[in-house]
């Protein structure tokens, strides 16, 4: 008799298993689809660039640390540093703000502008 009970408490507990794992892997996946900006639509400096660089970056990059991200000093030192080159895809400021370091700290929004700035030819408009 107690091997039955055993027997059959082993499988319920083979009959639970795999039920648990049908049921987790047939739920619903949701997914997150991060926003995404017109990559056609222009993305100026002043407006949009710098205001990333005031809110975000200055607490290290405000003339301390390189590259000087400060308002007045932030466009010429990116295009004379080398910070920025085509394709933005592997622009040294792009790339250092996707790494590991930095990419918690901009939002998918902001990363955008960056990129698409610089595909648009960094200018300082």
């Amino acid at each position: 008799m107690n091997k039955k009970v055993n027997m059959i408490s082993q499988i319920l507990v083979a009959v639970f298993v795999i039920a648990t794992v049908t049921g987790i892997s047939s739920c619903e996946k949701n997914t997150y689809t991060p926003p995404t900006i017109n990559p056609v639509d222009s993305v100026h400096f002043e407006a949009d660039v710098q205001p990333i660089f005031n809110s975000i970056c200055l607490s290290c990059h405000g003339a301390v640390k390189a590259p000087d991200l400060r308002d007045g000093y932030s466009y010429a030192y990116l295009t004379t540093h080398g910070y920025v080159t085509l394709p933005g895809e592997t622009s040294p400021l792009y790339v250092k703000l996707i790494g590991t370091d930095h990419s918690p700290r901009t939002s998918d929004i902001q990363k955008q502008k960056i990129l698409i700035w610089i595909n648009q030819g960094a200018h300082n408009n």
